[in-house]
């Protein structure tokens, strides 16, 4: 007969380290939905995306089309749509989009590829940080605008006034925010990588730089909905061209549903870059599950060979 185990008695090891168990929610609908940090289901958020839009747009309609609000002030949907449509087809807009989207795209372009590497220096090498944060931490808090005067007499009513505006706008912020992701990561990575055997310069290269990478993105996709809001600050004042060249020339006219119909243009047009940044995320870090830092452990460790530093 075999001898019974007892409770004070060590069984036999297991070096296996079992998962944390899935804690599971009961039914109902703040299980479903309110539950902090629970993904709901697909259809939900398909149904909750749309109805962000309806629900403004059904009360811009019915504020409008009951005439409760005077059309010169408020127009309805289908006065925009027309005016958008006219603009399109006898005021060349397509022309003022094209500007102002190849001056967010320069801003931005110059913004992040000097933004990005000092930001992640920053993050990572105390020194650095010394020596810009206080510099940078002080010029975020200028407003981009009120660089235009001397933008102006500096550059001229050019492009270059204008993308000097976005890569000011831009620039002190992405440096910081990037910084912090940087510093965020999680020091036992760099642990684990001095023990196989890594040195300085593979740390920050293999270890640091790719962990940061899926935050910086994310970070970017952010910035960039601020560069249309400088952009449009920067073509108020001296632009022949550009979205807001027409705003403030609608403006100057009267007409007010050609005013709404470019600001609803900027934000197709935020929409579009900002799904192309969540696409761009998406296809670089598929291990990631949520925008930030999460995911980065994994890439990490698998990068973790200690047969591959010398290569």
């Amino acid at each position: 007969m075999e001898r019974e185990l007892r409770i004070d008695e060590p069984g036999p090891r297991d070096d296996s380290v079992p998962a944390a168990p899935r804690r599971q929610r009961r039914g109902g609908f703040a299980a479903t939905y309110l539950t902090p940090k629970e993904s709901i289901p697909p259809l939900a958020v398909l149904v909750l995306g749309v109805l962000s839009f309806a629900i403004p747009l059904g009360a811009w309609a019915v504020l409008t089309y009951g005439g409760v609000i005077d059309p010169f002030t408020l127009p309805d949907p289908g006065a925009v749509i027309s005016a958008l449509q006219y603009m399109f087809a006898t005021n060349n807009f397509i022309a003022d989009v094209w500007a102002s989207s190849s001056r967010i795209l320069i801003g931005f372009a110059i913004s992040a590829i000097l933004g990005v590497p000092l930001g992640i220096l920053m993050g990572s090498f105390r020194a650095v940080q010394a020596l810009f944060e206080p510099l940078i931490s002080f010029a975020r808090y200028l407003p981009a605008s009120a660089f235009i005067p001397l933008l102006i007499v500096w550059l001229g009513f050019g492009e270059s006034e204008k993308v000097a505006i976005i890569v000011i706008g831009c620039f002190f912020q992405l440096c910081l925010l990037v910084a912090d992701i940087s510093a965020g990561v999680q020091k036992e990575l760099l642990q684990i990588a001095y023990t196989l055997g890594a040195k300085r310069r593979q740390v920050f290269t293999r270890v640091l730089i790719p962990a940061s990478l899926p935050g910086v993105v994310d970070t970017l996709r952010i910035i960039v909905g601020w560069a249309w809001t400088y952009l449009i600050v920067a073509e108020l004042v001296g632009a022949e061209t550009g979205i807001g060249h027409v705003i403030l020339a609608a403006q100057r006219t009267g007409f007010t549903d050609q005013i709404i119909a470019a600001i609803l243009t900027i934000g197709i047009l935020g929409l579009i870059t900002d799904a192309a940044f969540r696409l761009l995320h998406h296809l670089l870090f598929p291990y990631v599950e949520r925008p930030g830092q999460t995911g980065s452990r994994a890439v990490v460790l698998a990068r973790l060979n200690p047969f591959a530093w010398g290569r």
